[in-house]
């Protein structure tokens, strides 16, 4: 038995199929993946991300304590409330511990970090606290529910009080903002619009079924898979990990370089690998022929020298209706590429590793 959200028993009383993410049982769908991966392209969507830990940090070194440990500058974000920015952070050797979005509240800032990496994540905060005047609270009492879609923010609206609706109608997308005691984001994880709302627990089931009852449709974490591989998004222990350095996972525009003095940790590691280049990349592929493209699959370059990379997410893809992967590979990689599936080589075309964005193809 894994660890339980709030909503656990909703999950079960409505026939989710529930499945072990990372020690916590959390539905993969409530019947069909399909449907429930274009209510949020089409309408709105709700999913249980409670499993995700979330993190306070207050204190008058709070800024540049964050400041060493995030390979982004939260200084761009110090004197505008509410404001979010998404970062990597990294190790001695350059590598992604994990990617998080921080947001800057009344009081210091709000952190949310993968539920994977929830236990190296939170020692790695208090190890590198040290002479540090910063307060780290882990806020394990609090719920999560992202709503996105198209219509995910009027259907928020409609069943929130009048100052939330308030609020939320004026926040703009990649900020947030605090009424009582529900913090309401707008970001997500599907290439749609919508909220992240973190609330207290015990109030998370009376938020969840009057979204319901306005027609937002739950969603589980298979959705939610193919909705942010369409939408490019990474995925922790896929496209990066404390192996892999941001420059090779699409994430050197997180990397805030000036100024020069600002040390983080891993800037010597990622400033010599940027200096030399690097051999590898993060591309999409796309298949034109049936089957479905997955994860661990090789790629082959074509010529003479073919070298060779991996599938690191794949998956069929509802929006566009054909198979679409991201894959790490030697780096000027042309138009097309083979990949290996049961002892066959197929064809695939290289594109961009961004697919579908708010409900719109992005491939030609």
């Amino acid at each position: 038995m894994g660890n339980k959200t709030a909503l656990h028993q909703w999950h079960c009383d409505n026939n989710a199929k529930l499945v072990d993410f990372s020690n916590w049982d959390m539905p993969i769908n409530y019947g069909s993946q399909l449907q429930e991966h274009h209510a949020v392209r089409q309408a709105a969507g709700m999913f249980d991300v409670s499993h995700m830990t979330v993190v306070d940090i207050t204190g008058d070194d709070a800024t540049v304590y964050l400041q060493k440990l995030l390979a982004n500058d939260v200084a761009r974000i110090a004197q505008v409330p509410g404001k979010a920015l998404y970062s990597a952070m990294l190790n001695e050797h350059g590598g992604v511990l994990d990617d998080l979005i921080v947001y800057r509240t009344e009081h210091g800032y709000r952190t949310v970090v993968n539920c994977a990496t929830r236990a190296q994540d939170l020692s790695w905060l208090q190890q590198h606290s040290s002479g540090f005047d910063v307060v780290i609270r882990e806020r394990d009492e609090l719920a999560m529910i992202a709503v996105q879609g198209p219509q995910a923010i009027e259907r928020v609206k409609q069943v929130v009080d009048t100052a939330a609706a308030a609020v939320i109608a004026q926040c703009d997308v990649f900020f947030s903002a605090t009424v009582d005691e529900v913090f309401f984001a707008r970001t997500g994880y599907t290439g749609e619009d919508g909220l992240e709302i973190i609330l207290p627990s015990s109030q998370a089931v009376v938020l969840w079924e009057a979204l319901f009852a306005n027609g937002v449709v739950p969603c589980g974490l298979g959705a939610r898979d193919t909705l942010r591989l369409e939408a490019g998004m990474n995925l922790y222990g896929h496209e990066m990990d404390e192996t892999v350095s941001p420059l090779v996972a699409n994430m050197a525009w997180t990397i805030a370089w000036a100024p020069e003095t600002r040390d983080f940790i891993g800037r010597s590691a990622i400033e010599s690998q940027r200096s030399a280049g690097v051999d590898t990349q993060l591309v999409g592929l796309v298949m034109e022929a049936k089957g479905v493209l997955r994860a661990g699959q090789s790629v082959v370059l074509p010529g003479a020298s073919a070298g060779r990379g991996e599938i690191t997410s794949g998956t069929f893809s509802p929006t566009l209706g054909k198979s679409i992967a991201m894959a790490r590979v030697p780096a000027g990689i042309g138009d097309y590429c083979d990949v290996e599936i049961r002892h066959k080589r197929i064809r695939v075309n290289v594109v961009k590793p961004c697919f579908v964005r708010n409900g719109r193809s992005l491939i030609d």
